[in-house]
């Protein structure tokens, strides 16, 4: 087994099951039909590209692995997603915010991964880059309107910013596996894309009159397994199926 490609595999991959999880949670509670749908299907684009990932690390990780064990049985330390996407949904604010500030950095990952010389990883980059070109889209045009709107929806996203921008430094952060996927030419070196990343999120920002946060303090740890308060209740209603029944099978 190669403990470092199947780490750096659940480094990318667990991002996408947790925030599809989130998303997951509103279905039938979105402020309109149209939009309610929107974050559905981004949920399931999500969960698509985790499916693929996941199977990939069963066949690396090898006994009786298998996507659904790697995705509903593991401990919560055992999770390598960041912080910002496992964070509630406050509100619609919230909901927008987390989600562009991970799709502009989805979509980057997705970009470079397609050059990858793991011609798996790089054929799953390779299909979903138009979904994630999409998502970063509806996040993007979402931020906007909520920007440049009334006070009261120009004040909701910039709380939500301000209270996220926080988990945002922990996207650039390099793990032991991750550089030896890297020095290997698997894996994405993601501390080459944050200048570009900053700029990208500022010029949307700037251009929904929403101010750019000052703070130069970050909070991290999901990557190594450390995660807020909120992983615990969000891995109770992910996992509560399969954990009900052992060994179900669809």
């Amino acid at each position: 087994m190669n403990n470092n490609l199947y780490n750096y595999i659940l480094g990318v991959a667990d991002n996408s099951l947790i925030l599809a999880q989130r998303l997951g949670e509103l279905c039938g509670h979105g402020p309109t039909l149209e939009t309610d749908i929107a974050l559905t299907n981004i949920s399931l684009d999500l969960l698509g590209q985790t499916r693929s990932y996941y199977q990939y690390a069963a066949k690396i990780k090898g006994e009786d692995a298998t996507e659904d064990s790697i995705a509903f049985l593991r401990l919560e330390r055992e999770y390598k997603n960041v912080l910002l996407v496992e964070q509630p949904n406050t509100h619609f604010g919230f909901v927008i915010a987390r989600q562009f500030l991970f799709d502009v950095y989805h979509y980057m990952i997705m970009q470079q991964l397609q050059n990858s010389k793991d011609l798996n990883l790089a054929a799953i980059a390779n299909k979903g880059i138009k979904e994630v070109s999409y998502h970063k889209r509806f996040s993007s045009d979402w931020v906007k309107r909520l920007g440049d709107g009334t006070s009261e929806s120009n004040q909701k996203i910039q709380e939500a910013i301000d209270a996220l921008w926080r988990f945002t430094d922990e996207l650039f952060d390099i793990l032991e596996a991750d550089q030896k996927m890297i020095n290997e030419g698997v894996a994405v070196d993601v501390s080459k894309l944050k200048a570009a990343y900053y700029e990208e999120v500022s010029e949307v920002l700037k251009e929904a009159n929403i101010q750019i946060p000052e703070s130069k303090y970050f909070t991290r740890g999901g990557k190594k397994g450390i995660h807020s308060e909120h992983m615990g209740y969000l891995l109770a209603d992910l996992q509560y199926m399969q954990r009900t029944y052992p060994n179900m099978t669809w």
